[in-house]
């Protein structure tokens, strides 16, 4: 654990199965600028919880995460991002899962936590718009709806570059 973690914001994403992480990371690390891409390729359900809160956090994700059965994703298309490309992330269960987390951490949210969840995976970030655009066009002439799951969650610390993992929090197997 971090000196001082209390200070330190906890990022919350999803544990995709390896097959899909596989994939999407693959893309990232095709077509991420390779001085800006110092992650692998995840789906962030909330970007800065506050970490003077840690427990109480990672207290409420076991709680949670327990029953929560392996939830079904589709990643059914590309999102163009003015600046970059995404692969949007389909899932009803999921919507349902970050409403309940927003619910609970509510008064800690910050202002982008607060905003509505477009749940997606960045595959390219910060280049030109004609580089996203070119991009966009090129897997989108040819991109086929894909199919995985989420199997968890992770907390991250964030240090301003790479994360480093706080905890994992399994879902039920199905």
């Amino acid at each position: 654990m971090p000196e001082s973690s209390s200070s330190i914001p906890l990022i919350l994403t999803l544990k995709l199965d390896q097959k899909m992480f596989d994939v999407f990371d693959q893309l990232r690390q095709q077509h991420f600028p390779p001085a800006r891409n110092v992650l692998p390729a995840h789906v962030t359900l909330f970007h800065a919880l506050p970490g003077d809160h840690e427990l109480d956090i990672k207290q409420f994700l076991e709680k949670i995460s327990q029953p929560t059965p392996v939830l079904p994703l589709t990643f059914p298309k590309l999102r163009f991002l003015g600046k970059g490309v995404a692969v949007e992330v389909d899932c009803p269960e999921l919507i349902q899962l970050r409403q309940r987390l927003a619910e609970q951490w509510n008064s800690w949210l910050s202002r982008q936590d607060r905003q509505s969840y477009r749940p997606h995976i960045t595959i390219q970030n910060k280049v030109t718009t004609d580089e996203a655009r070119q991009l966009y066009n090129q897997l989108e002439a040819s991109w086929q709806p894909l199919n995985g799951y989420a199997e968890g969650l992770l907390l991250w610390y964030y240090k301003g570059g790479p994360w480093e993992l706080a905890g994992e929090f399994a879902f039920k197997s199905a």
